[in-house]
């Protein structure tokens, strides 16, 4: 969650480059790459020009009549409420771990919640434009064949890259539109790219600093070229088979399981009255109670019902009339699984650094540790000032307001969450 990521990790490039004896640059300036602000806005003067040659080309109503015409007996297939599923989290970059990366070089009192509904509601428009820029083409393509939409339309990686390239060849100046699509394929893979590469560089050079982030250029440099050769095997003749083994396993089965731990972690080991406390100490005010309810029960349990679907009616990928044989289906079932197998690892590996009994690791493992609070020391407000070194003071705040001087409007609100926890105790011994 990206609350959570900027209240853990707030502000941690000015405290890393502090520690490093370098001076401190903005935390909102992420390490990615100038170019962004290209690869990440022009595919949308792309798609409204390809949305406006499409609907003005003949037979697009039939495309656009098929995507606004609601076929209610695919709802029954677990594999479309899957796909809808991973699509949200593909085009949102839930459990991937990108917005956990880039939340951390928010400021501490960044409004991440306008933040969430203006992307969301972005990426909804821009869904809603790709569609109908989509299926005026096929409709065009239906009407130029003599076919039906249904049979033009096609799922699944083919439809980039098979059907929607076919129709661009249809088009007058068809080499400008082809062009046109194909570079603004390149753009969004590229954004993509960058996203997936800084969440990768960021979480590995976070757990080895003293190795890592001296050379954060030559370790980038490696994971682009091992990326790469890896990458290879989808240029070949079956590389749309391996594609489409890829997209149906890699991050389906893995994907939902990291989300439902996420939500179940959150909400149940760190605790739901905790995770929102740090919400109202960084914005100012608490989550209302449709996110508490999204957090504790819609959102892990619809995910729940879908995983248990899933593997209830599973279906074995296929790539237009070709099934894929046993030894594929095994491979792509171990490529969900490994990703997931990171999360038992990771809370084994946790226990034993405790000591104790088992049962007493356990519950040493799921508390924060000593030091758990804002990365810097001034956002460390209220209950969390007390947790930095050296602090006895049985009021914290006031060691605060006597350093920095002052109450602002997050003191405030520090001084309210104190006084309901001390509430919260009074009634706990009575």
């Amino acid at each position: 969650m990206p609350g959570e990521a900027a209240f853990c990790r707030g502000d941690r490039v000015l405290r890393e480059r502090a520690c490093r004896g370098l001076a401190p640059r903005s935390p909102a300036a992420s390490a990615l790459p100038q170019v962004v602000y290209f690869t990440a806005t022009f595919p949308y003067l792309i798609l409204v020009m390809l949305l406006i040659r499409g609907v003005t080309l003949e037979g697009a109503w039939k495309g656009i009549r098929f995507y606004l015409t609601p076929q209610f007996d695919h709802l029954l297939s677990s594999k479309v409420w899957i796909e809808a599923a991973l699509q949200i989290f593909y085009s949102l970059g839930v459990g991937f771990g990108g917005l956990l990366t880039f939340a951390s070089y928010n400021t501490f009192h960044q409004n991440i919640y306008r933040d969430t509904f203006i992307v969301t509601l972005g990426n909804a428009i821009t869904s809603i434009l790709a569609g109908f820029a989509i299926f005026s083409v096929l409709g065009y393509m239906s009407q130029e064949l003599g076919v039906p939409v249904n049979q033009v339309a096609k799922a699944g990686p083919g439809l980039a890259f098979v059907v929607y390239p076919q129709a661009m060849t249809m088009l007058p100046l068809s080499p400008f539109w082809s062009f046109l699509f194909f570079f603004m394929l390149l753009t969004l893979g590229l954004d993509s790219q960058f996203a997936f590469m800084e969440t990768i560089v960021t979480a590995v050079t976070d757990e080895f600093p003293y190795y890592l982030r001296p050379k954060k250029a030559f370790f980038s440099a490696a994971i682009c070229i091992a990326l790469f050769l890896m990458g290879l095997i989808l240029t070949t003749e079956g590389g749309m088979y391996w594609l489409v083994l890829l997209d149906d396993y890699s991050a389906g089965f893995g994907l939902m399981v990291v989300v439902i731990t996420t939500c179940l972690v959150v909400t149940r080991v760190y605790g739901m009255k905790r995770f929102c406390r740090d919400i109202h100490m960084m914005l100012g005010f608490k989550p209302g109670p449709y996110f508490r309810a999204c957090w504790m029960i819609l959102s892990p349990a619809t995910m729940m019902a879908l995983l248990v679907y899933n593997i209830v009616k599973y279906q074995p990928s296929e790539y237009g009339s070709y099934r894929f044989p046993a030894w594929a289906e095994v491979l792509g079932i171990l490529m969900g699984l490994f990703s997931c197998l990171m999360i038992p690892a990771g809370m084994v590996v946790a226990v034993l650094r405790e000591e104790g009994t088992l049962w007493e690791r356990i519950q040493q493992a799921s508390r924060p540790t000593m030091d758990w609070g804002p990365s810097l020391e001034e956002n460390r407000t209220g209950m969390y000032v007390a947790t930095l070194a050296g602090s006895q003071s049985p009021k914290p705040l006031m060691v605060h307001m006597r350093k920095y001087g002052g109450i602002t409007s997050y003191e405030n609100t520090a001084i309210e969450v104190d006084r309901e926890m001390e509430e919260e105790e009074e009634e706990s011994m009575m």
